[in-house]
């Protein structure tokens, strides 16, 4: 059911008083207000969200989104510089050797399987789409190690084509919010969706997963720093003493380097350092 908040106790959060949020029944209607509200907000705190994927093509996009399941986007950032060197086409990627490819992918882990999915795909761009990383979500999705999720990063970031990203930090949030209840992401994928006019869905991913892990961690989440606290019916579930709660802060909001070697020229924090440096 999807829910608003009503107050029930004080706190603060970044110094301005917000109460403990009391779920309550909601119309439709509600939650599409609440929801674009909280989509403006988020577009004020980062007007500079981006993938955080380092990336010159769409084939480098597709071999990163694919290497950053069950690790870090900064990891793959580190790892695929020496990756691209030596194999920057599909037809380069195609013909390396197994067992150079997993020794490149080690650092991003589960690599032995990294390493058939990005051989696969490879092999199916040389010879099934002429080299090039398509652009149609049906014929992406296709492709060796490619899923819904990947699919849509690549469309949106690529080709310009919106889609919802739902990773584990979109879908953790979008219930947090209460734009959804389920635990599947197609699910919430087309749940958010119907909230959201198609142009804002793949900036709204981007937010969502910045605001995801900056502030909103799944263990515990820096309420009392949260800068839409007062827009969250789920207000209160983490941290909501205000100075307690900066020290949860990560990346660019927490003072540490974000995940690019190669940010967007205004990101406002530092730029990771490479892997021999980190």
């Amino acid at each position: 059911m999807a829910t608003s908040s009503g107050a029930t106790s004080g706190a603060t959060a970044g110094g301005a008083a917000v109460k403990k949020k009391a779920k309550v029944a909601q119309t439709h209607t509600g939650l599409v207000r609440q929801a674009r509200r909280i989509n403006r907000e988020l577009a004020e705190v980062y007007p500079y969200a981006h993938p955080e994927l380092d990336f010159e093509n769409p084939f480098e996009l597709l071999i990163a989104t694919v290497l950053s399941a069950q690790t870090t986007d900064l990891r793959v950032n580190q790892t695929t510089p020496a990756l691209f060197a030596l194999y920057p086409t599909p037809e380069a990627m195609a013909a390396a050797e197994p067992a150079a490819l997993e020794e490149i992918l080690r650092p991003t882990g589960f690599f032995r399987a990294k390493a058939r999915s990005v051989l696969g795909l490879s092999t199916a761009l040389r010879d099934d789409f002429g080299g090039e990383v398509p652009g149609r979500l049906e014929d992406l999705v296709k492709l060796p190690g490619v899923g819904r999720k990947t699919a849509n990063v690549v469309l949106g970031n690529a080709f310009g084509v919106p889609g919802i990203t739902v990773d584990t930090h979109f879908g953790r949030l979008s219930r947090r919010f209460g734009w959804t209840t389920s635990e599947d992401p197609e699910k919430v994928e087309q749940d958010v969706a119907g909230l959201f006019p198609k142009s804002e869905w793949t900036m709204l991913s981007h937010r969502v997963v910045f605001h995801g892990r900056r502030i909103c961690h799944a263990r515990k989440p820096a309420c009392g720093a949260c800068p839409i606290a007062h827009l969250c019916p789920s207000y209160g579930e983490g941290e909501m003493d205000p100075e307690k709660a900066k020290k949860l802060l990560k990346y660019e909001k927490g003072g540490a380097p974000g995940q690019r070697l190669k940010p967007p020229p205004d990101y406002p924090g530092q730029p990771a350092p490479p892997l021999a440096a980190s």
